[in-house]
């Protein structure tokens, strides 16, 4: 079965499918490189309101293919770099959904999501120092930024898994769903997140993402898209509100 990323969109929610069971759905260097293009499309698409990203059967991501770092571990890491960098670009919220192990380059694409939800029974680990890999100073501000300089050190100075119940203590995992339940969870929740302002959604992520100075920007957008406007009277209407501002379509 070939290595690939797999997609679909239902109810305005794109689905991402790792898909390479043979490995426990381990990125190949076709997966890193296919990544970037794909949520640029994504990103682009008005029908699309958020992303779940997520792994084929039982597993999450058990991280990159070895054998893609026998020739150039740079490379492979610059491939991986870049795939985690859009993905946390992405301007619409992301949610990974994570059973199984969720390790190395998976762990990496995982961080990169705006949330984690993960299935009783799954294991975190960030693995670098098992290979002698320097990991990049942006996966790891990021993970300090998630659960803190202590928690980091331990992943990365130790490379041991963690289970679910340290991830959820740490924030590394943001809820956590008995086995069974993460598939309803996930759609339960990205119902919700795509019933509200996506102007809203776009404005916070990208200040908690530590974006400055476009205070501005946000509020000339707020002015023309009328958001404000229909959420304050579909909530004296009693009414769900119907909101137009859309990041693909914003100029």
């Amino acid at each position: 079965m070939e290595p690939q990323l797999l997609y679909s969109v239902t109810d305005s929610v794109a689905t991402v499918v790792i898909r390479h069971p043979e490995k426990r759905n381990a990125m190949t260097a076709a997966m890193w490189r296919s990544l970037p293009p794909l949520l640029e499309g994504l990103a682009g698409d008005p029908a699309v309101r958020a992303l779940v990203l997520t792994g084929e059967g039982g597993t999450f991501c058990a991280g990159a293919d070895i054998s893609t770092l026998r020739g150039s571990p740079e490379e492979a890491q610059g491939l991986a770099v870049r795939a985690e960098e859009a993905l946390a670009a992405f301007p619409k919220p992301t949610l990974a959904a994570v059973r199984g192990h969720c390790v190395g380059g998976g762990a990496q694409l995982a961080a990169a999501c705006d949330l984690r939800f993960a299935e009783e029974g799954a294991l975190f680990g960030v693995t670098p120092a098992k290979l002698g890999i320097v990991y990049p100073a942006s996966s790891t501000r990021r993970l300090v930024s998630l659960v803190g300089p202590a928690t980091a050190k331990y992943l990365l100075f130790s490379g041991e898994l963690i289970d679910t119940e340290r991830a959820l203590r740490t924030g590394l995992a943001d809820e956590v769903l008995p086995a069974g339940e993460l598939g309803k969870r996930v759609a339960e929740f990205t119902r919700i997140l795509v019933s509200r302002s996506q102007l809203t959604q776009a404005a916070a992520k990208e200040f908690a993402n530590g974006g400055t100075d476009r205070d501005a920007h946000w509020a000339g957008q707020a002015r023309a898209s009328g958001d404000t406007a229909e959420g304050v009277a579909a909530f004296l209407e009693r009414r769900q509100p119907r909101f137009d501002w859309s990041v693909s379509t914003s100029a």
